[in-house]
Parts: C-alpha cells; structure tokens; sequence
C-alpha cells in the first residue's frame, strides 16, 4: 500500500547503473558507472573504462568523448563482469529506461557469459508516475535532472548513474513510496497516476 503523498519513505540501499557505448550495438560497453545510495544518499560511486573490442563511431564518441584509444588497456567486458555482477547481486539495480539492462544484457549474451542478477527499476517510468507533468513527454535523464536542480555531467556513467539515483530519491520524497513500492508500482499502468493527480 502507497504511503501518504508527501510523506518521505524510508529508502533502502540501491545502486543505480549507468553504461556508455562505443557504437550503436547495446553490447558494445566502453564505461560503466555504479552508484551506490544507502539511507537516502550517495555513498560511493565507481567508474570503470571497458574495451568493447569493437569500432567507436562518430556519432557515440559525439555523445561522450570517449575513443578507442581512451580503452585500449582496460578490461574487455568478460574480465570486468565478474566485479559488476558481485556488486549487483541481489541488489536493487536502478537505470534510467531500460537501455543499461539491455546493454549489459547484450554485453554477456555476446560472450555467452550469465546475465547479471539483479532486481531491476526503471527510473524514467517512476518519474513518468511520480511527477504528472513528466508523465507523457520531458522524462529525459536531462530535462529531469534540470527541472529537479540535480548537477551532472551528462554522458559521464558514473555522473549519470548518480543523477538516476538522484531522480528516485527525489521521486520517492515527492510521492511517499518506497524503493520496493516502486518496484511494482512503476509497473502499473501511467494512466492510473495521471488520473489520480487530477
């Protein structure tokens, strides 16, 4: 049952996850970035260089800078999964859409690896739910991130795995509903949370 609104909801440990790729293959992680939130704030993020062992296009190395050259001796995504996934296990796992659960979907079905284990939420469908004006159009991690004064360096994975954090906490305080709430509640159906703010 849905805590009263406005009412802040206690907030159990998550990490949200962010990933940047070298081109337009989900798999093709070239930056991971996890950042760890525990008792409503941010207690540590880490980010991690991955060499995708494929090409760098010119559009994705537009979006965040990064380039072959930049990965050349990092960890390919085999020898890095096991640090990720130890990290996730079990943990309740935050991304903005589902493009990062794709991404590293994509990046272990490629080397026949397990997909990471973890109890996934979407933040972009809480904001959609939490705050109605965001609800059909503006739910971006940009436009969100500015509308709610949270400071990042878009494009950064460990910048925007903070700022999807951020955004939950922020959607958690604005509609009393816990993380666990929200995971079934992001969930139902928009038309239900646009109603109901009328």
């Amino acid at each position: 049952m849905a805590r009263p609104i406005g009412r802040a909801a206690p907030a159990p440990d998550f990490i949200a996850v962010d990933v940047e790729t070298a081109n337009a293959d989900p798999g093709s992680i070239c930056q991971i970035g996890l950042a760890s939130f525990a008792g409503g704030a941010l207690v540590d993020c880490a980010v991690w260089r991955v060499n995708p062992r494929a090409h760098f296009s010119p559009h994705n190395i537009a979006i965040h800078g990064l380039h072959a050259a930049d990965v050349r001796d990092a960890p390919d995504w085999p020898a890095l999964r096991p640090t990720i996934a130890a990290r996730l296990a079990g943990r309740i796992a935050v991304s903005h859409t589902a493009f990062d659960v794709t991404a590293l979907a994509r990046a272990c079905a490629a080397d026949d690896l397990a997909p990471i284990a973890a109890r996934w939420l979407d933040s972009a469908r809480v904001a959609r739910r939490a705050f109605p004006q965001f609800a059909r159009r503006g739910w971006g991690l940009a436009g969100l991130a500015e509308h709610l004064g949270i400071v990042f360096a878009h494009h950064d994975a460990g910048e925007d795995a903070r700022a999807a954090g951020e955004v939950l906490l922020a959607a958690i305080a604005a509609s009393g509903r816990g993380v666990e709430d929200w995971l079934l509640a992001a969930h139902r159906p928009l038309r239900e949370f646009v109603d109901a703010a009328r």
